[in-house]
């Protein structure tokens, strides 16, 4: 099963909809026939409510379902209300960052590019810390809290059960300075002990590597279960998407194949790392 609270409710969500379309109904059809509202049936199957166990109960008798896998359910809608890790910063991540954290915890596959900054997991404190500082508006204990939870989100890559975690970083993410030239030494240093981690791989994407067709960063997860679909997330400055349809997961997967060929060999964009490293150590 499912490890964290919102691949917990996710696997639920996925788990409820397939229930009902094998019916061949519609949420209206359900909630009419529950006595319920429709958007309620509908929240139910996009995880934005909580379901209760005896909302469980309620559909499972209405589409007769096993023993087993109303339990199942019921299971899952208790463990999807404990609280993340993460969630005990409060303020310090936004709601909609809390999402994709217990989804990023359960993944098993992580796929990143990067085309302004270092990627979250391998950032040092000093870096993650000026980006707080200086891109929203938050107080010194939230962003204490954030940059908590960012180094906190980093030890899954020197864990046994490491996803297998591919990032791709444009060079101009190497070279712009955060902070000052103190703070861009630590980082890539950093960024060279995350590369060596087993189950880490890094790939840099240089200046001269010509057009690319991808206009943003963003992130695949994929899960170890085959109930569980990929989601690629790609995020702003007040919210996020979340796309989960083979359409998207199978276009950003070209997308990011795209980038792993043009960009630099792991060992070249070491090399690279460190030549930049070297620039700034001047």
């Amino acid at each position: 099963m499912s490890g964290s609270p919102t691949a917990r409710r996710r696997r639920l969500s996925i788990e409820l909809k397939k229930l009902r379309e094998k019916s061949a109904l519609t949420c209206a059809q359900v909630g009419a026939a529950l006595d319920w509202s429709g958007s309620k049936v509908n929240r139910m199957e996009t995880g934005s409510g909580r379901i209760q166990p005896s909302d469980i109960d309620a559909l499972c008798r209405f589409y007769g379902t096993s023993d087993e896998l109303r339990d199942f359910l019921k299971s899952l809608a208790r463990q999807a209300k404990v609280r993340g890790w993460w969630q005990a910063h409060g303020t310090g991540v936004p709601e909609w960052f809390n999402i994709y954290i217990g989804l990023e915890q359960d993944a098993t596959a992580i796929r990143q590019y990067q085309c302004e900054l270092v990627p979250g997991l391998m950032q040092s404190e000093s870096y993650a810390r000026e980006l707080h500082t200086t891109g929203a508006h938050m107080s010194a204990e939230d962003i204490d809290r954030a940059v908590r939870v960012r180094l906190e989100r980093q030890v899954m890559l020197s864990q046994p059960d490491a996803p297998d975690a591919w990032f791709i970083v444009n060079e101009g993410a190497l070279r712009h300075v955060i902070g000052d030239r103190g703070v861009m030494r630590e980082q890539l240093e950093r960024v060279l002990e995350s590369a060596a981690l087993p189950t880490v791989t890094l790939q840099v994407l240089p200046f001269d590597c010509g057009t690319r067709p991808v206009t943003g960063p963003f992130t695949m997860l994929g899960f170890p279960a085959p109930e569980d679909p990929d989601i690629v997330y790609r995020d702003g400055i007040t919210d996020a998407v979340y796309l989960e349809g083979e359409h998207h997961v199978r276009e950003y997967t070209r997308a990011f194949d795209g980038l792993r060929a043009a960009a630099l060999s792991p060992q070249r964009s070491a090399q690279l790392v460190k030549s930049i490293l070297k620039e700034f150590a001047q």
